[in-house]
């Protein structure tokens, strides 16, 4: 979620000009956007904690009934897009092509998104392993997105993601939500994708569109124990 300084000021209980003094004397996790700062909710919350700063009740709200009806990883995957060969010259200018390639709605920040994007892959690679990544935010954001997208990214060539194995990514997925709660629920959804034999053999081999949401569309078939998450037309 982008939240300026006034936001920032009412989590935590401070001044606006405590929250400036903060980010430059305590390291108060901040983004620098067309000469604003803004915030993310989750990394507020982490600094005050391991300063030991009260905040206000409101900053582990969740803007999100647990009534909503959770999204389909086909129905993500439909809205983010499946795209071949995409190129970028190392991760940083993958990821910006990637977000570019996001279908979000035009009042979305898109400089925003690879900021913190970026600064999640510098607190600790987003790749899995076997060059498949999934860049996120520690936190879902609410960009204006209404309803929860995952790019499928495959790349022109393998980039560096210093994943844990050494093997380069080919294969990103980008995950957009505007909730925790749809966020962990697609995370543990791919997950699950990822182990799919089938899926995963489709994946290396970069299918078709049509036979990825095919075997996807199985695959989730199979979830059980999971919630609901709507049928994939």
């Amino acid at each position: 979620m982008k939240l300026s300084v006034r936001d920032a000021a009412g989590l935590l209980d401070v001044s606006e000009k405590t929250i400036y003094r903060w980010i430059q004397s305590k390291g108060l996790p901040a983004y620098r956007m067309n000469d604003q700062y803004r915030f993310n909710r989750s990394e507020l919350l982490e600094w005050a904690t391991s300063q030991r700063i009260n905040v206000s009740p409101s900053i582990v709200g969740e803007p999100e009934s647990a009534s909503v009806i959770l999204p389909s990883i086909v129905d993500a995957l439909r809205r983010g897009g499946i795209h071949y060969r995409v190129h970028g010259e190392g991760r940083d200018a993958t990821l910006r092509s990637v977000v570019e390639l996001l279908p979000l709605p035009t009042e979305v920040d898109r400089g925003f998104l690879l900021s913190v994007l970026l600064a999640r892959e510098a607190l600790g690679s987003t790749a899995l392993g076997d060059g498949i990544a999934i860049p996120h935010v520690r936190n879902p954001i609410v960009l204006h997105v209404e309803e929860p997208l995952i790019s499928l990214c495959f790349l022109d060539e393998a980039v560096d993601f210093h994943a844990l194995d050494g093997k380069p990514v080919r294969v990103l997925f980008t995950i957009v939500t505007p909730t925790v709660r749809a966020h962990l629920h697609l995370l543990s959804r791919l997950a699950f994708l990822l182990r799919d034999e089938r899926f995963h053999a489709a994946l290396m081999g970069e299918a078709s569109r049509d036979v990825l949401l095919g075997l996807a569309r199985e695959a989730e078939s199979r979830i059980g124990g999971m919630a609901a998450g709507g049928k994939a037309a």
